[in-house]
């Protein structure tokens, strides 16, 4: 089902509910809500995926929403996705007064999710290894996405994700929230508009997680799919904290499911120097691991040589750092930005300014879109192209060496070992 029968089911649903309101106008009085923008004929079904702690804040959000409908959650856990599909039916049954409520259906299986005619968006908020599949499972099928950051866990997928998304017109945002907060807005309309003149070098604090480790065995759990966990990820025995997410660390310390720091909040950090940059449709041209010949920190460099250090102390205390000939900006989630000057930061831009897009909200400036077509502030080609610089700097990392990139064409120069992490080999069956 493509997005177009999609579009037709709600126009003939919303038609339908006029024509039959208008029909029995008299004497019946009809609730505002059963016409309004959000009657159900208007509102956008989403089905959810991957039920685990970064899904929390969005399901309930959604579950909050009244434009919106939930119709199915899906998870590998089967405790996990059965008690959401619970709690969710019981916020529905109370929000809309009756008894019981039972429309919104679990799933094990995120392609039964996909294939249901009458879901119109899916949320896939799974580990990074599974974003692809889930994601082109879902385009494919018509459905508009909104995925976790980072992208995708290979530079390969991201390519075939943003070109498929736009082929089956699908609204895609990626889950880089900072883009719709105000002082990020601000620190990029600042540096792109030329306040801080020629920008030479970033800082951006990421942290660091544990080192990956090997972990005994354990008895996997009853209800859970290990097995489907993995996914296309090398078979490795199950232990709790494999397949844990947690912000101390959990999946997001192995290699096999991500690019660790990088793609944590690499990814948040990073989309927001390329947006402050211009370079959302481009990259990178070289990536220095930390360590190589001295190198004090991972740093990547852009054609123009501007370069971008990784976990610097002197950050002044904010998460990302602009350093430019004529001055400084600084920005940090909270709303949070300082310049040097200082009378910076109350700068008004002129209408002849660049001004950048504008979004208050992630989730809402989404879900408008799906509504209006229009593409998000975050779509598919600006998170492949963050995503990208994640990899290539774990790629950098795992090879002890540095990594130069071709953006244009996509490619590593000069290093067939290193152009073989492009992509990585994939577990049977799981295979895109």
């Amino acid at each position: 089902m493509n997005k177009e029968t999609n579009l037709n089911r709600r126009s003939f649903l919303r038609k339908s509910t006029v024509a039959i309101a208008t029909a029995l106008a008299a004497p019946t009085i009809v609730p505002s809500s059963v016409l309004g923008a959000n009657s159900p004929s208007n509102r956008i079904n989403l089905g959810m995926i991957g039920m685990g702690l970064m899904m929390g804040g969005h399901y309930n959000s959604m579950l909050g929403r009244s434009d919106v409908q939930v119709l199915a959650v899906c998870d590998v856990d089967r405790n996990r996705r059965d008690s959401n599909a619970a709690k969710g039916n019981a916020k529905y049954a109370q929000k809309y007064g009756k008894g019981k409520y039972n429309a919104i259906e679990a799933y094990l299986e995120y392609e039964k999710v996909c294939a249901r005619n009458d879901i119109d968006a899916v949320f896939v908020i799974t580990p990074d290894h599974w974003h692809a599949m889930c994601s082109l499972e879902a385009i494919k099928a018509g459905k508009d996405v909104y995925c976790q950051k980072p992208m995708t866990l290979t530079i390969k997928e991201g390519r075939l994700m943003s070109d498929a998304c736009k082929q089956y017109n699908s609204i895609f945002q990626v889950g880089s929230q900072q883009r719709s907060e105000w002082a990020f807005r601000k620190a990029c309309e600042l540096v792109r508009n030329g306040y801080i003149g020629k920008v030479h070098t970033i800082y951006a604090h990421l942290g660091s997680f544990a080192p990956p480790a090997t972990l005994e065995a354990q008895p996997i759990p009853d209800g859970f799919d290990y097995d489907r966990w993995l996914g296309p990820t090398p078979w490795y025995p199950f232990n709790a904290e494999r397949v844990k997410g947690n912000y101390g660390g959990g999946w997001r310390r192995f290699w096999e499911y991500g690019s660790r720091k990088n793609g944590d909040w690499g990814a948040h950090h990073f989309d927001i120097i390329q947006w402050a940059l211009g370079m959302d449709n481009s990259g990178p041209v070289k990536f220095v691991p930390k360590g190589y010949k001295g190198n004090q920190y991972q740093t990547h460099y852009y054609a123009d040589g501007c370069k971008v250090l990784r976990d610097h102390p002197d950050s002044k205390g904010h998460m990302i750092r602009f350093i430019g000939s004529d001055g400084e900006v600084m920005c940090s989630r909270g709303g949070r930005i300082d310049t040097t000057p200082t009378e910076l930061a109350r700068t008004v831009l002129l209408p002849s300014e660049t001004h950048l897009y504008e979004s208050s909200q992630h989730e809402s400036n989404w879900l408008e879109c799906v509504r209006t077509r229009k593409q998000p502030i975050c779509d598919a080609e600006i998170g492949h192209r963050t995503a990208t610089i994640c990899h290539l700097s774990g790629i950098a990392e795992r090879l002890g060496r540095p990594i130069h990139w071709d953006p244009a064409e996509e490619k590593i120069l000069d290093d067939p070992t290193a152009s073989r992490w492009i992509d990585r080999p994939r577990r049977a069956p799981y295979i895109l």
